[in-house]
């Protein structure tokens, strides 16, 4: 397993994707980031289009940093977790806010990782950390690769130790650079970003 190191560019925000076995891997990260936590995290976890999602109420009671559903054209707060709304896509904005999109899914998913990775990338460039967890498609792989690109960290649950392992092994094949990590060490690396300062 891969460990993950250092950059010189500070971290700005946290964007993470999930799908099937994703309620237990973010089960493992989010309630260990504390309430003074600095840096806004954003979530897309595929979701049955026809209910309301229930992910912030969840992730609400479990997590010491503020958590709830984003909504359209909101400012992004640092120390708040967004997770997007069932059937629709999670963007960000260039200038830091958050909209919402029914255009057609992407891999069968609305919200589709990817356009949140892509979008993010193209928001923060080499301040943003992107991380893939479990799940069963390919959805994420093309986001990782964007915020690669852009000069942010790419972090991927290691696919031996998901439920559903094609997710994180499809980013791994898209980002071949991407630290690959256990879930423990996922939440460790997301807790050093701001206590060292950089990403």
């Amino acid at each position: 397993m891969k460990k993950a190191v250092t950059q010189d560019h500070p971290a700005e925000a946290i964007v993470i994707g999930a799908s099937a076995g994703g309620v237990e891997a973010l089960s493992a990260i989010l309630p260990r980031l504390p309430a003074d936590y600095p840096l806004p995290v954003m979530v897309v976890i595929h979701l049955p289009p026809d209910r309301r999602s229930l992910m912030a109420d969840l992730f609400d009671a479990k997590c010491a940093m503020n958590v709830r559903e984003a909504d359209d054209k909101e400012p992004i707060e640092r120390g708040t977790i967004y997770f997007a709304p069932s059937d629709y896509h999670l963007l960000v904005e260039t200038d830091r806010r958050l909209s919402l999109s029914s255009e057609e899914p992407v891999l069968f998913s609305r919200p589709a990782i990817d356009i949140l990775f892509e979008t993010a990338a193209d928001a923060y460039g080499p301040a943003l950390v992107g991380v893939i967890l479990s799940g069963a498609n390919e959805d994420g792989a093309a986001g990782l690769k964007a915020v690669r690109a852009a000069g942010g960290q790419a972090i991927i649950q290691s696919p031996d130790q998901a439920r559903a392992p094609d997710m994180p092994r499809a980013a791994g094949g898209a980002v071949p650079d991407a630290h690959v990590l256990s879930l423990d060490a996922i939440a460790d690396h997301l807790l050093a970003l701001h206590r060292a300062g950089v990403s």
